[in-house]
């Protein structure tokens, strides 16, 4: 189910919402295993950031793959999404927004951007961040930020999809918030989840250090 955005005259309309959720990195900083499998609970990292999508009302996602694809592939296809694969996901993540934007099928009023490697992410996360983008005024782009340091994921407009798609590869996200600071809406937050994801051997000790937990490899993958 989608969200409620109250309209006009006091009529309400959905909120159409779409997700593009970043899969196809190689994990080289944690050597060379699929992040976004990584256990919290027995549970990958990616399926969480499933639930916690669906859980938020997001009507459409799209996971991209690259590296991993197969076994990543395996994790999720239970779910109702879309998978879509990066034939190069070593040209960097601005590619694989791009190949996940391209594969958005339905009439959308909002696009989220989230990265399947944040282990604390969860459905009232993303619900805010949809509050937020209600509210954003003329922004195009809501963006948390905890400290003043950006975090994820982030949503914008639908029509910004077009735009991108329509020009440089490289030009959508942080670098068109970069370019475009008037156009960008900060939810300013202490929710540090939006700021936690894990790319290397220290950030797992850190995770562990931080929140009493211990993500795990599942055991296919423990003695790769």
């Amino acid at each position: 189910m989608g969200c409620i955005l109250k309209g006009g005259g006091g009529l309400y309309s959905r909120l159409v919402v779409g997700a593009v959720l970043l899969a196809a990195g190689s994990g080289s900083r944690l050597g060379g295993k699929p992040k976004s499998l990584l256990e919290l609970g027995g549970v990958p990292l990616i399926r969480r950031q499933l639930i916690a999508l669906s859980g938020a009302g997001v009507d459409e996602v799209v996971v991209v793959l690259g590296h991993h694809a197969d076994a990543i592939e395996a994790s999720v296809r239970d779910f109702p999404v879309t998978l879509a694969r990066n034939p190069s996901p070593d040209d960097g993540q601005a590619s694989s927004v791009r190949i996940g934007l391209q594969a958005l099928a339905g009439k959308l009023d909002a696009v989220v951007v989230a990265l399947a490697d944040q282990p604390m992410i969860n459905a009232q996360d993303i619900t805010d961040l949809i509050s937020a983008f209600k509210k954003r005024g003329a922004a195009q782009m809501v963006v948390p930020r905890i400290a003043g340091e950006p975090g994820n994921p982030v949503i914008f407009e639908a029509a910004l999809r077009d735009e991108w798609l329509a020009g440089d590869v490289n030009a959508a996200c942080r670098r068109w918030r970069e370019a475009n600071p008037e156009r960008v809406h900060w939810l300013d937050t202490d929710n540090s989840r939006y700021r936690v994801d894990i790319d290397t051997p220290e950030d797992l000790q850190r995770f562990t250090e931080r929140t009493g937990h211990t993500l795990r490899w599942p055991a296919a993958l423990a003695t790769a």
